[in-house]
């Protein structure tokens, strides 16, 4: 199994979202979108992007979804969230014991993640509309890179 981007590494960034936004539920392009924004949420004007500016770095977007599917499923096993039907569709909700298993996760990644997807959750997204800005972010060619730095190593 490949460490980065595999299902492990992006459930447990879903899991984070899912708890942020505890107990409001995230539909899958609600969560791929919050995830490309918490990683690289220096390009939306928020904090340093936990991951480096990288060309095509909106492909990894399109991409995302498949193995988002996967890791959705992995923590709907676990018993860390689950799949619910709503009147837009199905929809994905953190459990009770989501928010307690994220709380105990302490490595400086994960406590740097947690505070993007708080502002990913509670101040970037509450104003965009999801297919809109997945639309331009998947059409528009990529900005040329920006030398503000990402926040360091994952680990």
């Amino acid at each position: 199994m490949k460490p980065l981007n595999s299902p492990l590494e992006i459930g447990v960034r879903a899991l984070v979202l899912l708890s942020e936004s505890h107990p409001d539920a995230l539909d899958l392009s609600q969560l791929a979108l919050l995830d490309h924004a918490a990683l690289h949420s220096g390009e939306f004007d928020g904090p340093p992007s936990l991951h480096p500016d990288l060309p095509a770095r909106s492909g990894e977007l399109g991409l995302k979804r498949t193995v988002l599917e996967q890791a959705l499923l992995v923590l709907i096993r676990a018993g860390l969230a689950e799949l619910e039907a709503d009147g837009t569709g199905l929809v994905y909700r953190a459990t009770e014991r989501g928010p307690a298993f994220v709380d105990v996760l302490e490595a400086p990644y994960v406590l740097r993640l947690r505070e993007r997807a708080e502002w990913a959750v509670h101040q970037w997204a509450p104003d965009i509309d999801v297919r809109a800005t997945t639309q331009s972010l998947l059409t528009t060619p990529p900005a040329p890179m920006t030398s503000r730095p990402f926040e360091g190593p994952r680990g």
